[in-house]
């Protein structure tokens, strides 16, 4: 099985990072993949590819350039000779789909985001059948996969995009006279939700809330927000730590006694996990799997999104007994290595694989009318 994977760019973040160990996963398991890359964005996911060994090849191009980018995939798809294109996210899903058509190749496409663009939204309910699989990337995303694309069971699975490493960093609890560190890891974009954190620290600040312990929040994260949530933190008399893109993810969570993610839409959000998988109770908002995830008062809080009041409400329960984080830190820990363990993640990308095998044997005709390639 020779697997041409896509994705939009080698910009850090949820997209990109699990990439190593879907593809390393999908090799361990005997397929040949090849990553394709439209355009850099800020390549911080490429230490992480070049870390893992990836065969990846970097189109220098922009986000817009759509033709190019078609033509160019169109060439390295025909110069490679794969079995299957394997799309991530709206733009690569869309230039795969006619390159697959063109090509009598099938095409799988993940779904990642609980929110998409109205045109987006359009065009990917317009071209579904194109894709013979479509994968959400947790239970919640397939469920709305199902609802907004109208993608029937038969062409649809789910694989959770995370598999949890119990060796990872866990974070130490909290000790009286300790100051509580908060934190939070995600681009610095209105998606995030971290004006509604400002918002919220903003209305414990006048209500006169004090805690036990003396407390600071840190976002490691960089983006088009920064400028806005300083001014805001200015505004409200607030101290918030923004140091930037923080590469060591693991590192940053084990030194947390809290994590933050009061994001307006999620899919699977994977820093989330990550953090519960270090020993961290979560307050995040109930959206994509964080819904699933976070079991409300066990392993931490669910809030609304944009409800910044509500998060107020979470942080004050939380900060006023800080005692009772460690356990629920570990409660969550435990539930996630039992929900996305290694062995569950790799079982699911067997199934898949097994599928598409099905696919190169058929040999049916994709929606252009061509027959797929054998494998």
């Amino acid at each position: 099985m020779r697997i041409i994977y896509v994705i939009n760019s080698a910009e850090g973040g949820g997209a990109a990072f699990p990439v190593p160990r879907i593809l390393g996963t999908l090799a361990r398991l005997g397929a040949e993949v090849r990553l394709l890359i439209l355009t850099p964005r800020d390549r911080r996911a490429l230490p992480r590819f070049d870390a893992a060994g990836l065969d990846y090849v970097l189109r220098e191009g922009g986000r817009t350039d759509h033709l190019h980018a078609l033509r160019w995939l169109d060439r390295e798809v025909a110069r490679w000779g794969p079995n299957v294109i394997w799309t991530s996210l709206t733009r690569a899903t869309l230039l795969g789909q006619q390159v697959g058509r063109r090509r009598a190749i099938p095409v799988v496409s993940w779904q990642h985001a609980a929110f998409l663009k109205p045109a987006n939204l359009l065009l990917l309910r317009a071209t579904q059948r194109r894709s013979r699989l479509w994968i959400g990337d947790s239970a919640a995303i397939t469920a709305l996969t199902a609802e907004r694309l109208h993608v029937p069971p038969e062409r649809l699975t789910s694989w959770p995009i995370f598999a949890t490493d119990p060796a990872a960093p866990v974070a130490r609890p909290w000790s009286p006279g300790e100051t509580l560190r908060l934190g939070s890891l995600g681009r610095l974009h209105p998606v995030k939700g971290y004006d509604l954190l400002v918002a919220a620290m903003g209305i414990l600040r006048r209500n006169g809330f004090v805690a036990p312990a003396p407390w600071e929040v840190t976002i490691g994260g960089e983006g088009e927000a920064r400028s806005a949530l300083e001014q805001q933190a200015r505004a409200a008399g607030i101290d918030l730590h923004l140091p930037g893109f923080t590469a060591a993810g693991e590192a940053f969570l084990s030194g947390l006694h809290l994590y933050l993610q009061p994001s307006r839409g999620e899919g699977f959000c994977i820093a989330a996990h990550e953090a519960m998988q270090a020993g961290l109770p979560v307050i995040g908002s109930a959206v994509g799997e964080m819904a699933n995830s976070i079991v409300d008062g066990e392993t931490g809080r669910l809030v609304a999104p944009d409800d910044a009041e509500g998060l107020a409400t979470a942080l004050r329960d939380l900060l006023s007994r800080p005692e009772r984080l460690a356990a629920m830190g570990q409660a969550g820990r435990t539930r996630v290595l039992e929900r996305f363990s290694e062995p569950a993640f790799e079982e699911r990308a067997r199934a898949i694989l097994a599928r598409l095998a099905g696919f190169a044997r058929e040999g049916r005709p994709e929606a252009g009318g061509a027959s797929a390639r054998s494998a």
